[in-house]
This record gives C-alpha cells, sequence and structure tokens, in this order.
C-alpha cells in the first residue's frame, strides 16, 4: 500500500511515513493510490466481530505491512477499551427509518476520539520504533483539539500545540483542551477564526525550513490515519443494517469534510452507500457547492454549532482528487485558484460523480433550535447543535424512503449545555469524569493572527 498527493508532486510514501507526514510537501493531502476492496461475502464475514476486531479488520491493508498485524490488533484494542459503552459506537432507532449512530462515547465526548485514540498510540509506537521525537501542530474548531491532546498527553516523544479561534469556542471545548496540565501539551487561542488557524498550521507545513526543523506532525483530519479510523464505523452501522446485502445511507454534520469523507472512503471500498446527506449551519458553503456546483468563500459568521463555522473544509480536496480523474495537475491548479480567487468550480463530469451521491442541507441558528426542540419532544433524545443538524438533513433530503438513513451524532450534548437548555430548558450534564471541569485551572497564550509570531512561540517552547 503506497501514498500519493492530490497535487501530484510530492513524494511516494508508505503508511508510517504518511502517519508522521501529516501535509503533503506540495501541500496536497494523501490518500491511497490503490483503494482495498472488499467483497460482499468478506463484508458478510465481518457481521458479529467487535468493534476493535472489525477496526483492525478495515483498516489492516491501509497498513501495507508496515506494523505488524499482531501490535496493531493490540493498539486497537487498547484505543477502545476506554470508551464509556460496550458498543464503542452504539446504534439507535429515531423512527421506522431514521437511525442514530453516537460517536461520543470516548474521553472527550466527541467523535474525534474514535480515530485520535488510535493516532496517538500509533504515533507512540512508530516513533519509539524509529527513536525519533515529533512537534504535533493542530487547528482545531472545537473537539479536535481536546480529542488530539488527550490522546498525545504525556507521551515522551510527542510535543503538541494546538491553535483554536479565541472566543470562538464553547467554554466546555475550551477547557477541556487548557486544564490539561500535561508539560508536552501547549494551547494556542489564534485571534481570528478557525480557517485562519488551520491556514497557519498548513503554512507551518509549507515551511520546509520550519517543518524539518521541528519535526512537525500532523492530528486535524489532513492526516491519512484519522480518516483511516473513521472509515469502521460506516462499516459497522451498515454491517447492522442489512449490508452488503442492503444499502445504506449517511447523513453527516460537516465542517472540515473528514468525517463525511471517511464514508465515502467506505464506499470506495465496496461498502454499498445510497447516498450521503451533509449537513451545514450558517456557513453553508458546501451547501451552496451542491446546490450550484460553484463553490465560493464567505466570511465565516459564529454560530450555535462552532465546531462547522468553516469555510474551507479541507478533506473536500480529496473528494475533488477523484472528481479530476485523479489528475494531480488539475487538482493543484484548481487549488491554487480557490486561494486566489475564492471560488472553485470542477469540470461537469466530476460534478456528476459527486452529485450522484451528494446532497446538502443547512439550518440556521433558529432553524437548529427547533430541531433541537422537535427531537427531543418526538423521541425524548437530547442531541446538541451539530447532531441535530445531521438528524435534520436526513429528514429533509434522504432520497431512498426504503433505504435506511443513519445520522451521525458527533457530540456530547453536554458539551453545548446551552444550546440544548435554550432549546429544550432542558440543562445535560457532564459525566461524572469531568464533573470538575469548570473548577480546573486554564493554561493558554492569546497570540495575534501573525503566522511568524506563533512559529516563534513554537520554536521558543520546543526549545525550552
Amino acid at each position: 500500500m503506497r501514498y500519493i498527493s492530490t497535487r501530484g508532486e510530492a513524494p511516494i510514501l508508505e503508511f508510517d511515513e504518511v502517519l508522521l507526514a501529516g501535509l503533503a510537501t506540495d501541500g496536497g493531502l494523501y490518500i491511497p493510490e490503490i483503494w482495498p476492496r472488499f467483497s460482499a461475502d468478506d463484508i458478510r464475514a465481518m457481521r458479529g466481530l467487535s468493534y476493535a476486531d472489525l477496526a483492525t479488520r478495515i483498516m489492516l491493508p491501509f497498513l501495507g505491512g508496515r506494523i505488524a498485524e499482531a501490535d496493531f490488533a493490540s493498539l486497537v484494542h487498547d484505543a477502545y477499551a476506554g470508551f464509556d459503552h460496550a458498543a464503542t459506537v452504539p446504534l439507535k432507532q429515531l423512527d421506522d427509518n431514521l437511525w442514530l449512530m453516537e460517536l461520543f462515547h470516548g474521553p472527550t465526548l466527541a467523535f474525534k476520539d474514535v480515530a485520535l485514540q488510535l493516532l496517538g498510540r500509533l504515533f507512540d509506537h512508530v516513533l519509539t520504533r524509529r527513536g525519533e521525537r515529533i512537534t504535533i501542530v493542530g487547528a482545531t474548531s472545537g473537539d479536535t483539539g481536546s480529542a488530539a491532546i488527550e490522546a498525545c498527553r504525556d507521551r515522551e516523544a510527542i510535543d503538541i500545540f494546538i491553535l483554536h479561534p479565541h472566543g470562538r469556542v464553547s467554554d466546555v471545548q475550551r477547557r477541556q483542551m487548557t486544564t490539561v496540565p500535561s508539560a508536552n501539551v501547549h494551547n494556542i487561542a489564534i485571534e481570528g477564526s478557525f480557517d485562519d488557524c488551520q491556514d497557519m498550521v498548513k503554512a507551518m507545513f509549507g515551511d520546509a525550513g520550519f517543518r524539518q526543523e521541528m519535526r512537525l506532525g500532523a492530528v486535524n483530519s489532513i492526516n491519512w490515519a484519522r480518516i483511516m479510523a473513521q472509515i469502521v464505523y460506516y462499516f459497522r452501522a451498515a454491517l447492522a443494517l442489512g449490508a452488503p446485502d442492503r444499502p445504506v445511507a449517511f447523513a453527516v454534520p460537516t465542517g472540515n469534510f473528514g468525517n463525511v469523507y471517511a464514508g465515502y472512503a467506505a464506499h470506495k471500498m465496496g461498502l454499498p452507500v445510497a447516498q450521503f446527506a451533509i449537513g451545514s449551519n450558517r456557513n453553508d458553503i458546501l451547501t451552496r457547492f451542491m446546490e450550484t456546483g460553484v463553490m465560493e468563500t464567505r466570511g465565516v459568521e459564529p454560530s450555535l454549532s462552532p465546531s462547522m463555522d468553516i469555510q474551507v473544509s479541507s478533506n473536500f480536496e480529496r473528494l475533488l482528487f477523484d472528481a479530476c480523474d485523479r489528475e494531480g495537475a488539475a487538482v493543484m491548479q484548481t487549488m491554487i485558484e480557490f486561494r486566489k480567487t475564492g471560488r472553485l468550480t470542477i469540470p461537469q463530469g466530476g460534478m456528476k460523480v459527486i452529485e450522484a451521491l451528494f446532497d446538502g442541507h443547512r439550518l440556521d441558528d433558529a432553524g437548529t433550535l427547533a430541531a433541537i426542540k422537535g427531537e427531543y419532544e418526538a423521541n425524548g433524545e437530547l442531541l446538541d447543535p451539530h447532531s441535530v443538524i445531521g438528524v435534520a438533513s436526513g429528514r429533509a433530503k434522504a432520497r431512498y424512503p426504503a433505504t435506511p438513513m443513519v445520522a451521525m451524532a458527533t457530540a456530547h450534548p453536554a458539551k453545548f449545555p446551552d444550546a440544548v437548555e435554550r432549546a429544550t430548558g432542558i440543562r445535560p450534564q457532564l459525566p461524572d469524569r469531568l464533573a470538575d471541569l469548570f473548577n480546573r485551572e486554564e493554561r493558554y497564550d492569546v497570540l495575534p493572527n501573525d503566522l511568524n509570531g506563533a512559529m516563534t512561540h513554537i520554536r521558543d517552547r520546543v526549545a525550552a
């Protein structure tokens, strides 16, 4: 198994090299050169496996022999042992043909734990074997940061720096990051938007000298291993609902496009997926793209679902690569134009590929509150303001009434208690293990939206 860049100019790498590299040196994202495929019989044989065993079986082809199977299985089992539900990612029925998959039973109450609990262990395993140390730099719109910190805290071979937009994440999200006392954990609040934070991280990786000096590694969903780990729960949901003998549809609240792209990857691997309904908040660049075929950036507006307050969805480039017939040069030119003009179009044939599977739906803040209230009154479920957008998108955009629709619940409602209470009058409570979160001391630095200043800050802290 080898990995190529979506922009076609970076070196072809093996799995462990891609794990540590994160972003490709040409600015592109790594994806498998060839998708591993499972036949219908292969998928049927996965029925009845535990989540950890299923995860091992699905992800093993991506390793290309670079990690021994027994070692990898041990890492996977350890990663999910700490989840607080026996099913790891339980599936609930909301009505006749709508299901909810809860992805928030990990240590930080968000779907990012599913990938990052494994990613931290993979970093540790590979770096220890190589005798190396890295500096992880990541940007978060709320949930990636705490999940990454939890996965990497106290690890000998890692320093981790997480950038978040100052004042634009929930209090729970911020405190889950900033109250971790581990010496290798560093939080930076950037005076700007998530897109500013993400652009800054990409620029650091694009600076060859800084990247080599700091030995940068990535935990954002630009890192292929993140996508790889998220593919598993799409198989899990579909198997529970009759796959491969029955197609399944998915509804996914979408910001950076990584979660839904993992579903697309599962489809490319042989899972029968009928449709993806992607949900946006008022920052609806992806929904507008699905409706018009034009991706056009606008200013980011704060919303009740801050993890989706994004205008540049990095992982969309991976889908764009397929839409451009896997021509790296075409992707490179398209992305250069997008950065220059804030506007992106793709060939008509490529748009047909996307329209065949994807639909978009948006909810503004008022619609989000109404949906939270409606779901609670209809079925007793308290949903956070991201998950409920996924559910609403599944309800609004289902193409095939007889096909099961699985909505991805991406965060525990207690991560966004103000919005949930505003909609329902009920304030969801944090689990006991986080009950003292607001009594813990915070530790973070506020920096201006200045790349050179952030790089100096990171360099000085690593040196110290």
